[in-house]
């Protein structure tokens, strides 16, 4: 007994010597992926704090970032970012989510049913070449200069890469994947809820992902023409009035924003790309 004590405190401290290695080549591991991440923006960042101090850059049209972030923080002390900030994610994520609505199942429908495509077609090319702030005189006309005019806006924009992704991830599905599931005996339905949506899903969100970008960069020079409120509306408001660290802070929370909107639609794609193998990292 006195022999097996030893031995198992030996084990012990090399299982504990093993965990604190394994542990610390994650940790070496992580902190050399966030500076490979980070790099590039600190030192961005860093350029626009020292550019204006050194005579690089006028510091009345591009004030240092400290003074930007005291701005920054004043508006939000006095709630007018929090104002901006609702009013611009409320349209913008009103017209992200009905255009989802729309545009995945259309673009099912087209890419599954060639008869129905070949039909539509057309309109949809006239359509998509017609960009979409060309239009917003048109939704003010016809919806008034309220929320209507540029959640319609966001709708509009937004369909085109939801619902081109979404014919052409049908339409690329590998056709070895539907003859195999046709011998197996799968009905059109089972194919197409077993086979086409699951392997269409990557495609469809590179679509969602874009579309995603474009509903806060419509919807801001939307909010530059018409509002009384918004992100856009506090860039353009800025300018004018020439508080120009306030126009930037404008342009961070879009910036953070769209990051922000980007990195949760990638979590939502995992999560429904589960069953994908994810590349081996360094």
């Amino acid at each position: 007994m006195a022999n097996i004590e030893p031995a198992g405190r030996m084990l012990a401290s090399e299982s504990a010597g093993l965990d604190l290695r394994a542990l610390g080549e994650r940790t070496l591991r992580f902190a050399r992926r966030a500076f490979r991440a980070s790099v590039a923006i600190v030192s961005f960042l860093l350029f626009w704090e020292i550019a204006p101090r050194v005579g690089l850059a006028e510091p009345a049209f591009l004030p240092p970032l400290s003074t930007v972030l005291e701005s920054g923080w004043g508006l939000v002390e006095n709630g007018q970012l929090g104002n901006h900030v609702r009013a611009s994610l409320s349209r913008s994520l009103a017209g992200f989510a009905l255009a989802i609505c729309h545009a995945v199942p259309l673009g099912l429908c087209i890419g599954w049913y060639r008869r129905f495509g070949n039909i539509v077609n057309p309109l949809l090319e006239a359509l998509r070449n017609t960009a979409a702030l060309a239009l917003l005189p048109v939704f003010i006309l016809v919806l008034g200069i309220g929320e209507s005019s540029k959640i319609a806006l966001v709708v509009y924009s937004c369909s085109w890469p939801i619902l081109l992704n979404t014919i052409a991830a049908v339409r690329n599905v590998d056709p070895l994947l539907i003859k195999s599931a046709r011998t197996m005996g799968l009905s059109p339905f089972q194919l197409f809820r077993k086979v086409i949506l699951p392997a269409s899903v990557p495609t469809i969100f590179v679509g969602i992902r874009l579309a995603g970008a474009y509903s806060l960069v419509v919807l801001v020079a939307a909010e530059m023409i018409g509002a009384k409120a918004g992100l856009g509306y506090l860039i353009i408001y800025a300018q004018y009035n020439f508080q120009i660290p306030q126009m930037y802070v404008g342009i961070l929370s879009i910036t953070v924003i769209g990051l922000l909107f980007n990195q949760a639609l990638q979590q939502v794609e995992k999560r429904f790309t589960a069953w994908k193998v994810a590349p081996e990292g360094d």
